[in-house]
């Protein structure tokens, strides 16, 4: 019996050895699982974030390629000047300076200048431009051409005999706002001005016309 039972606490013990080194094996086959595993997300971890940051920079690359040449097309842009064509100057009667500018096709900007300092700017931008500047009154004509005289204006509202066989019909319709019909001798209307808060001109058959904000309406020829 004693014999019997040694060889089964024999046996059980070996088992028990198997068992625990099966065990431990696992336990580490596991671990060696683990830290494999661990391993592969580390990499795929770092290999994704070195993806982000060569897009990022990419990105900053394109960014910085396309400011670039957004701000070479603005310098280019404001080198430009407005208009190609050069200044032609023109001695007024009081004295001062008209330098006109092409713009475009029937499109012309006036500076008028005394000593250096612009005093007043007109653009005849398809249509006639006219100005009251003290009693000297101007017309730009939207083909460039200037034409200047003093005096000779008449208040409205009324009907007044301008120069050329002329006659204004001159309306106020608000503050700083007058209208002017420009009868020929038949009585029809062959023009009709309308300063709201800024003067008015028209050339009719080389008569210049100018009314102003003011109601003021003066002619040349």
């Amino acid at each position: 019996m004693t014999t019997h039972r040694a060889r089964r606490t024999a046996r059980s013990a070996a088992l028990l050895a198997v068992a625990a080194a099966a065990a431990l094996s696992l336990t580490a086959c596991q671990s060696e699982g683990k830290d494999a595993a661990g391993r592969t997300k580390d990499v795929s971890a770092a290999t994704s974030g070195a993806s982000r940051a060569r897009t990022t920079a990419d990105e900053t690359r394109s960014g910085l390629r396309t400011q670039t040449t957004a701000a070479r097309r603005a310098t280019a842009a404001a080198a430009t000047p407005r208009s190609a064509s050069p200044v032609r100057t023109q001695t007024l009667p009081d004295g001062s300076k008209a330098e006109i500018r092409r713009l475009g096709a029937q499109h012309y900007l006036l500076k008028l200048v005394h000593h250096g300092d612009v005093l007043a700017t007109m653009e005849a931008n398809h249509r006639d431009a006219g100005l009251d500047a003290n009693d000297m009154f101007l017309v730009l004509t939207k083909d460039g051409r200037v034409e200047a005289w003093m005096g000779g204006g008449h208040e409205g509202p009324g009907t007044f005999e301008l120069m050329g066989g002329w006659t204004a019909k001159v309306t106020k319709v608000g503050e700083n706002h007058y209208r002017a019909r420009v009868l020929g001798d038949a009585g029809g209307v062959s023009a009709t001005m309308d300063a709201n808060g800024r003067d008015a001109g028209v050339e009719i058959d080389r008569v210049y016309v100018v009314l102003s904000a003011g109601g003021v309406v003066s002619a040349h020829s």
